[in-house]
């Protein structure tokens, strides 16, 4: 049960921290692959 009660204070710092750089890092690639720049 305090796993359970522990768990969104380490998910939402992973999620805040993974999923923009994840973004960035597709966006990154994108750029890369189309020659945008």
């Amino acid at each position: 049960m305090t796993t359970l009660s522990n768990l969104p204070s380490i998910f939402v710092p992973l999620v805040g921290l993974v999923f923009p750089a994840l973004a960035m890092t597709s966006l990154f690639l994108y750029v890369q692959k189309n020659k945008i720049f």
